[in-house]
């Protein structure tokens, strides 16, 4: 045994990607299953003498199911069954049970419940078959007879019977008090501004469908595999609507072909397969269609009034700013809007309201950087139209009014680099050359304008549970019911455990996506990496310790002596600080432990007393170039600089990328996205990728992002904040503000088409 103990003392030589620490660019630990097409989605898992479910879209808005005929249905060959409200399996009444751990106030949609029709698409039917096309042809041939009842689906027709929210939803900040006379301030200010701003509806458009697949097992047992951002919601929605406990029922997300929000909630297509397979008791396979992923969920219409009062010297003496948005006739749906105006700048008289109208359209649903993206754009346009009116330079204009303290409450930020992120995002984009005069640059047939916004997001952190396990041979897995939605989850976990434990990364592997794995919250709003994440820096640093003292009771250990603080971990190996040339093999500790395995488990809370003393969030500014063709009205971006500063960055590689995906959106949302509704039918019309415009390759050019150093230990142990949702925020306002700078022309809503740009 000694000689053992000499030979692990030598040196243990670098392997593979050699040592990996936080902050580094690092490719994705499963890129390789994804471009290879190893990665299964939702609609990919098989199953033995798996059926194949099509739903069936209701055709009124508003009304109820007169009559069904299925007959037709049923005499396509290969058809098994049509499932209505009239002969589905028992479900549960209560609107408690349908509410998942993400649900606003109110009444959840429960599918196929009675003949009640809530709003245009709504499914009315599944038709199961032995094949899909077998399946999707039957649906066409289903009968169905309404009677119509008059609909509201028209926010700005409708603005007068808006309301409070009554009922919130779990996380929502209501607006603050008002402070001061902001009111009066501002009909007594020397220099105002007043905007009304209009969001369209937009649409969440993933690359992978909703869908689930339910293999049912001999003993029924249900495994299901679910397009969500959280496999322990999908579980504890399935769970309470068919009254099954938890132990029938495993929810699988493995790989989620792109969400943002859309799969905070269980979509229906989960509850229809759950329903298919425990009544026919086979396996079911329900994926829903490009025009089906309209029918439900969506980033709501909304309408807001701004108003800033400020001296001629560019102080604001006045914010209001109110917020009017489209809800369901059966939940509350909320977002932030208004709120981020009472944070952003320092004014002493602030007020700002935020009201909701109901209309017969399904409730929205969280889009990336809910309530920030199109409240944070009204704001930063007002700022923008303020400063023409001061005759300011825009960025001048907000370093002006820069708050050290948060507005409203007096609260100081956790960290707030949004000073370095104008100043090197203005000296990487050269906005010290911008003439302050519109129309003033021109190339070709083309105006330039130069704009800029400021972006601000929640830095958030919930409760998590992570384990870890090393094995004789030198691995280490790391779970966590996490989920990863495309933005980068299985890598920034293993680079935290490979950091923490001084290990390669190839020795490390971490599981997520299924609802049997220790704890993790929904996915969603930038909180994995500092919530998950710091639960696995937690679990590390416990098996760290246990290493430490398994080592010091092996014979002739250099470390029975030592204290941890002497104590590092480094290539695989434990060795003593003061003596790095000599070290434990990992491997070989677990392996005189004699089990074969080493775990530990470690459960993360947020230091929630320490938290609530702060104002925690990331900021942004974005500096764009835009040339507009006056003839055409039509508009390019074709220079973007983000500076961000979102506390420690996990991995460079992947977070560089979110940004620019975020400004990719952000265009989208200035230019091209929008659903157009006919409000006489009460229908959504462009339900397709056709006719609801995204960006693509074509309208992207260059994208700059500036990381801002910053660490940040009271939002997270990491000192890391999160970069899903800031990338976006403040970039449709950024473009508009460059295409008045480019023409002279103030375009107020979103999107800003050709026609809106050309107009007088």
């Amino acid at each position: 045994m000694t000689d053992l103990i000499e030979a692990l003392r030598t040196p243990v030589a670098d392997e593979g990607t050699g040592p990996v620490t936080i902050g580094m660019a690092v490719s994705r630990v499963d890129g390789r299953d994804k471009v290879t097409g190893r990665a299964r989605y939702a609609a990919e898992h098989p199953a033995e003498g798996l059926l194949y479910g099509v739903v069936v879209s209701g055709t009124i808005t508003k009304g109820r199911i007169a009559a069904i005929d299925a007959g037709r249905a049923l005499a396509v060959p290969g058809v098994i069954e049509v499932i209505t409200h009239q002969n589905r399996p028992r479900i549960r009444s209560f609107d408690l049970f349908y509410k998942d751990m993400t649900a606003p106030g109110g009444s959840p949609f429960r599918p196929l419940y009675d003949d009640r029709i809530h709003s245009s698409g709504q499914p009315v039917a599944l038709v199961v078959a032995e094949t899909f096309e077998a399946a999707r042809h039957a649906a066409s041939l289903v009968d169905i007879a309404y009677e119509a009842e008059p609909h509201e689906t028209c926010l700005l027709d409708h603005l007068e019977r808006s309301h409070k929210p009554s009922r919130l939803k779990a996380g929502y900040t209501p607006p603050p008090e008002p402070k001061g006379f902001a009111d009066e301030v501002w009909d007594k200010a020397l220099v105002t501004m007043e905007g009304e701003y209009y969001s369209a509806v937009e649409h969440h458009n993933p690359l992978e469908m909703f869908a689930s697949t339910v293999v049912r097992g001999l003993d029924g047992h249900l495994t299901i595999y679910d397009k969500t951002q959280s496999s322990q919601n999908s579980r504890w929605y399935v769970s309470h609507v068919f009254g099954l406990s938890k132990d029938k029922v495993t929810v699988r997300n493995p790989y989620v072909g792109g969400a943002f929000g859309s799969g905070l909630r269980p979509q229906y297509q989960l509850a229809l397969a759950v329903m298919a397979a425990l009544k026919l008791e086979r396996s079911v396979r329900v994926v829903l269609t490009r025009q089906q992923m309209f029918s439900f969920g969506h980033r709501p219409e909304t309408v807001q009034k701004v108003r800033l009062g400020a001296r001629p010297d560019g102080t604001l003496t006045a914010i209001i700013h109110e917020a009017l948005a489209e809800t369901s006739r059966n939940e509350d749906y909320v977002e932030a809007v208004v709120n981020w105006s009472g944070q952003l700048y320092a004014c002493e008289h602030i007020r700002l309201g935020y009201k909701l109208v109901a209309l017969d359209r399904f409730s929205p649903i969280d889009m990336r950087a809910p309530g920030a993206a199109h409240g944070v754009h009204a704001l930063e346009v007002a700022m923008d139209e303020l400063s023409y009116e001061l005759k300011m330079d825009p960025l001048a204009l907000r370093l002006k009014n820069y708050a050290d303290l948060d507005p409203t409450e007096g609260l100081p930020y956790s960290t707030k680099e949004l000073r370095a992120c104008y100043e090197q995002g203005a000296q990487r984009f050269g906005w010290h050359q911008r003439p302050g005069a519109v129309r003033a640059m021109r190339e070709g047939h083309e105006l330039i304008g130069w704009g800029m916004a400021t972006g601000m997001w929640d830095a958030m952190q919930m409760f998590a549970r992570a384990s870890a396990v090393l094995h004789a041979d030198g691995k280490l897995v790391v779970s966590s019911a996490a989920t990863d939605i495309g933005t980068g989850t299985y890598t920034a976990m293993c680079i935290i455990a490979a950091d923490a434990m001084g290990m390669p990364l190839e020795q490390v592997r971490f599981q997520l996506g299924d609802s049997t794995l220790p704890v993790a919250p929904v996915e969603g709003g930038s909180s994995h990496v500092a919530t998950v994440g710091s639960a696995v820096q937690g679990v590390c640093e416990k098996l760290q310790k246990s290493l430490f003292k398994l080592a010091r009771k092996m014979p002739d250990s250099p470390f029975a002596k030592a204290r941890f603080e002497d104590a590092e971990f480094a290539g695989g190996t434990l060795r003593l600080r003061a003596q790095p040339g000599y070290a434990l093999a990992l491997a070989a500790i677990v392996a005189f432990d004699g089990a074969g395995r080493l775990e530990e488990k470690y459960m993360m809370l947020p230091n929630v007393l320490k938290q609530k003393n702060y104002l925690r969030a990331t900021h942004s500014a974005v500096f764009v170039e835009v040339r507009v063709d006056e003839a055409f009205g039509t508009v390019r971006v074709t220079r973007v600089v983000s500076a961000i500063a979102a506390g420690r960055i996990v991995n460079a590689k992947a977070a560089r990328s979110q940004i620019i995906g975020g400004v990719v959106w952000g265009i989208g949302q200035a230019l091209h996205e929008a659903t157009q509704s006919d409000d006489r039918i009460g229908r959504f019309m462009n339900h397709n990728l056709g006719e609801y415009h995204v960006s693509v390759n074509a309208d992207i050019h260059e994208i700059d992002v500036v990381f801002v150093q910053e660490d940040d230990r009271i939002v997270s142990r990491l000192g890391a904040k999160g970069v899903g949702e800031i990338g976006q925020v403040g970039v449709a306002a950024a473009v508009c503000n460059a295409i008045y700078h480019a023409t002279g022309r103030r375009v107020r809503s979103t999107p800003m088409t050709p026609d809106k740009v050309m107009a007088p």
